[in-house]
This record gives structure tokens, C-alpha cells and sequence, in this order.
């Protein structure tokens, strides 16, 4: 009978205590949380990537972090009820708020020694976050080979359309250019222009790899305006993400490690319309000779 009464007492309480956050739940390791929309889709596991949008607001009026699009690793929680907690309870397309403890998350979460001038370790933070999409880190480049190019795709078209003489004359020099040295090379669908110098082992890099590359840039003048070999170093790059001019993301990845080439690039695939240092004006026509040198 006493340990029913106990028993009785302790649901009682449960059933009483009050939630000071109206339409929160409460998880078991204290995370309150609020689903504005829950969908049956999967659901991302720990070292995956997923892409947010994601805000956070303290007392519901200060804005810590505003809206914006970001991509986050999903990890273990460094705290109980700490924001990681509430990405592992979430599916594809779902929204949802996460009212955390400010303290740990300030100081466990972004590494802040102690909490922000102004805020107290009695203020609500809350996350409003939704989880558009995840994926394994594996697939990352692949995605954001995507996005670059479509990005880059978009900014051509704009440069054409904006600039239809300019583009009309580059075409021709470059033609004209290839004719007059007897360079006999198809183009790709983007219209850059590549001739093997000498073979590689057949083996490729795929997008993301990091590659070493040796090149000395030409105008098609013959005009030098850099060169990997007169510094003694190839450059490095991940390829196939944007961290070169779009000619190079296509370019290299038609060679093998080891083989040589030349890469003819019409202006739109290069510096577009700025001018790129002393010797590159806008609208410039450009040609590399290359060196898959390594990749990894």
C-alpha cells in the first residue's frame, strides 16, 4: 500500500508540474521542442551532412543567429537536451522550434568562454530550424559540383545575353585564332576547346579530389600572364567546385594523372567580363598549358 501511494504521488506530480513554454514538449534529457510540420520521411544518422535554414532568438526577441541557409554535421550531443539532439529527431521537410539551455550551448556548442554582454543564464534560446535535405558526407562535392555549375550556367547565360557583341567578337577571335595555327580540336557543349599533348596512365580525378596541376597562362597573343612552373609549385584545388575558373573545373577533368594539354577557353569559361590583373581585359579569350601533375 505504501509503495502504491508513492507511486500514485509521484504520477500525480508528473501530471502537475506546469510547462512554461506552452506547446513544447519536454524530451527526457530536457530538450523542449515543437514540430510545426512533421513529415514520415527518413531521418538523418550522426556524420551526416544536412542542409538548413536556421535562426535563433533569445527571449523570443533578440536575434542571436537570423535566417539563413547553412550546412551542419550531424553529431553526438555535447550537452543533454543540446540542439544536435532535436536534428536526430527530425525528418526530411520537417519544422520545428528547440528551446535549449543557453549556457552549455554558448559555451559547449560555439565555443564562447562565457554567455554574450546583455544575456543571462535565465534567458529562453530557441532555435527555429528547418531540415531541408541531408545526405553523407561522401556526396558533398557531387552536390556542390551540381550547384556550381548551375550557378556558373546561370552566370553565362546573363553575361551572353547582357553582352551579345562582345561575345560575338570573342567567338571569332577564337575561332579565328584555332584556324590560323591549325589547332583541330572539338569543342564541348560549353565551347571550350582541348588538344592532348602527351598521355596520361588513363586513370581521371573525380569531383572533390584534390589535384596538383603545373600550367602557364596565355592570352592568345602568346602574351604570358602566370605560370606553376616559373614559381617551381603546382597550384592545388579541390576540382569541380568552384574554386577555379569554370574552363578548369571542365578542363581537368578530361585529363589523366600525368598527361598534358591545352586548354583553349573562350572568355564566358574564364574572367567573363572583369578584368583579372595587369594583362587579362575583360572579355578575354585565354589558353593554358597544363599538367595533371597528381590528385588524391
Amino acid at each position: 500500500m505504501a509503495a502504491m501511494a508513492m507511486l500514485l504521488a509521484g504520477v500525480m506530480c508528473a501530471c502537475g508540474e506546469k510547462n512554461p513554454y506552452p506547446g513544447f514538449e519536454k524530451s527526457q534529457n530536457g530538450l523542449y521542442y515543437q514540430f510545426i510540420e512533421k513529415n514520415e520521411s527518413a531521418q538523418p544518422q550522426n556524420g551526416d551532412l544536412m542542409e538548413v535554414n536556421l535562426s535563433c532568438m533569445v527571449n523570443d526577441t533578440s536575434v542571436v543567429i537570423p535566417a539563413m541557409e547553412n550546412i551542419m554535421q550531424l553529431q553526438e550531443s555535447q550537452f543533454a537536451g543540446d540542439l544536435f539532439e532535436g536534428f536526430a529527431m527530425m525528418h526530411k521537410g520537417d519544422s520545428a522550434s528547440f528551446i535549449v539551455n543557453i549556457d552549455s550551448t554558448f559555451r559547449k556548442l560555439m565555443g564562447q568562454p562565457q554567455l554574450p554582454e546583455g544575456f543571462t543564464s535565465s534567458d529562453v534560446m530557441r532555435f527555429n530550424v528547418r531540415l531541408k535535405d541531408f545526405y553523407p558526407e561522401s556526396e558533398y562535392a557531387k552536390r556542390m559540383a551540381v550547384k556550381v555549375k548551375q550557378a556558373a550556367d546561370e552566370r553565362i547565360a546573363k553575361m551572353k545575353a547582357d553582352h551579345p557583341e562582345e561575345t560575338a567578337t570573342a567567338a571569332q577571335q577564337l575561332t579565328g585564332f584555332l584556324a590560323k595555327n591549325k589547332v583541330v580540336a572539338e569543342p564541348t557543349e560549353s565551347g571550350l576547346y582541348y588538344v592532348m599533348l602527351s598521355e596520361g596512365n588513363g586513370e581521371k580525378p573525380e569531383v572533390g579530389q584534390m589535384v596538383k596541376v603545373h600550367y602557364t597562362g596565355k592570352l592568345l597573343d602568346g602574351t604570358v600572364f602566370d605560370s606553376s612552373i616559373e614559381r617551381g609549385e603546382p597550384i592545388s584545388f579541390p576540382l569541380g567546385v568552384g574554386q577555379v575558373i569554370p574552363g578548369w573545373d571542365e578542363g581537368i577533368q578530361l585529363m589523366s594523372k600525368g598527361e598534358k594539354g591545352v586548354l583553349y577557353i573562350p572568355y564566358y569559361l574564364a574572367y567573363g567580363e572583369r578584368q583579372a590583373g595587369e594583362k587579362i581585359v575583360p572579355f578575354s579569350n585565354l589558353m593554358f598549358e597544363v599538367e595533371l601533375v597528381d590528385f588524391e
